[in-house]
């Protein structure tokens, strides 16, 4: 059937038209939710490596639930932890590998809640210090996996010291620095191979000096510790706008178009909206106490505070308010905000039954945070607490796994979590112990026995052939 020119020409109008108004519809269409589209940038590309199930027996074992196990077995597979105890049955396997680790000690892999592992790369030079963004005095916009250099020699290190997890941060020089991410101990060509599947957003933000002497010393504000709250109080009333304009356009009320994206405001709604856990760079205890304050009043909760050599002063504070506390050993004095800590610190928050964690905000701590726990639990012992190593352990497992919001996924031996686990040559609150072998996700990363399996990077080679 043919259709007569002024017919084809209503038709072809008809069409033209409503293809344009499709094409409108489409430029009209609302923006994405600012969570929606966040969770769709940079998502993991973690894959674990290659396994075969593994039973490893005859060994002590600390499964970071306050338990220790002599002559104990624990099977793993397909990534996971099958089973922990001392009569564990021998699967038919032929793919099984059995281990005989008697005289040697199990944990959970070590995880550090504050490093700058990536951001600040071995070797140190400027032009790769890309750890903080000193441009503003609040810059949650930025994130810190953006300056991940993943070929960081440094990493491989904090490996052989059995660190299987970390959580990478922004510097302290900003009010609120940027956002820090999880990763697994692994290779990756990218960061984004190296993402703790689903771990949260940490935001990282900073009391005391760091941020008055950065500003203060350019002239403007915070040039003071009050200057510092108003910031911060500031940045919040910001983003609790910022949340209310997207919550009133999902609810269908003002004109119908939606705010525009701002990437500092998206990191602080995350906060408010419990999705990114606040990682609080602090030492003194007015001021960690004042940041509980300000959580308060805007409706949102301090996860963690770090370095915090004061804890000790509020540790009834952080328990009553559900606060990790991540701490040194027996650091202190290098400035003077850092200048009232005692060596029983750790020990006194975890007694006044906080979430005490030991971290270490250093690239050779890192590669010792068993020695750091042990230190710490040594003071604490010898203030009469009696603090076991299957206590302590947590610390630098279950604790601090909590202390970045991962604890329902690794950080202790329980069936069912992920078979992040270091098998040690001895009791790992001794110095002379060293790891034997570390796995991830099941996977063997790491061998003291297998030179293929001891991770080394260019720059820490020497010419093999001299003398």
């Amino acid at each position: 059937m043919f259709m007569s020119i002024k017919q084809f020409s209503k038709s072809f109008l008809a069409a033209f038209i409503g293809a344009a108004f499709l094409v409108g519809c489409g430029e009209d269409e609302p923006a994405a939710h600012p969570k929606d589209s966040d969770s769709q940038a940079f998502v993991s590309q973690y894959k674990a490596k290659e396994y075969h199930p593994v039973l490893i027996k005859n060994a002590t074992i600390l499964t970071a639930n306050g338990e220790k196990i002599e002559n104990g077995s624990i099977l793993f597979s397909e990534g996971e932890i099958i089973e922990v105890g001392t009569d564990i049955d021998e699967p038919s396997d032929d793919n099984l590998e059995v281990i005989d680790a008697e005289g040697k000690w199990v944990t959970p892999g070590l995880i550090d809640v504050h490093s700058h592992l990536g951001v600040y790369p071995a070797p140190g030079v400027a032009s790769s210090a890309d750890g903080n963004e000193m441009t503003a005095p609040v810059t949650a916009d930025v994130w810190a996996e953006h300056s991940v250099w993943p070929q960081d020699p440094q990493f491989q290190l904090a490996l052989a010291g059995g660190v299987t997890s970390m959580q990478i941060l922004p510097g302290s020089a900003n009010l609120v620095g940027g956002r820090g991410v999880t990763l697994k101990n692994v290779a990756g060509r990218s960061v984004m191979e190296m993402k703790f599947p689903d771990a949260p957003y940490g935001l990282k933000m900073a009391c005391g000096e760091n941020p008055k002497r950065v500003y203060g010393g350019k002239g403007q504000a915070p040039m003071t510790r009050m200057g510092n709250v108003a910031g911060y109080r500031k940045a919040w009333i910001d983003a609790q706008e910022y949340m209310q304009a997207w919550d009133d356009y999902e609810a269908g009320m003002g004109n119908g178009k939606p705010p525009k994206r701002d990437l500092r405001m998206e990191s602080l709604a995350g906060v408010l909206r419990g999705e990114i856990l606040i990682q609080n760079h602090c030492y003194r205890a007015d001021e960690m106490a004042v940041m509980m304050e300000i959580a308060k009043e805007f409706d949102f909760k301090v996860t963690t505070f770090h370095h915090a050599v004061e804890s000790y002063k509020i540790a009834d504070k952080l328990a009553e308010n559900d606060v990790c506390s991540a701490m040194w050993s027996d650091w202190w004095g290098f400035k003077q905000e850092a200048y009232d800590m005692v060596p029983s610190n750790v020990a006194l928050v975890d007694k006044a039954g906080a979430c005490a964690v030991v971290h270490s905000d250093s690239a050779t701590v890192i590669q010792h945070l068993n020695k750091e726990a042990a230190k710490a639990m040594t003071s604490g012992n010898r203030l009469g607490m009696d603090i076991t190593p299957a206590h302590a352990i947590k610390w630098i497992t279950l604790n601090a796994a909590k202390a970045i919001g991962v604890d329902d996924q690794t950080g202790s031996l329980e069936e069912g979590k992920m078979a992040d686990i270091v098998l040690w040559d001895g009791n790992p609150f001794s110095v002379y112990t060293k790891t034997d072998k570390v796995f991830i996700d099941g996977a063997l990363m790491y061998d003291r026995d297998n030179k293929f399996k001891q991770p080394v990077s260019d720059f820490g080679l020497t010419n093999i052939n001299s003398k």
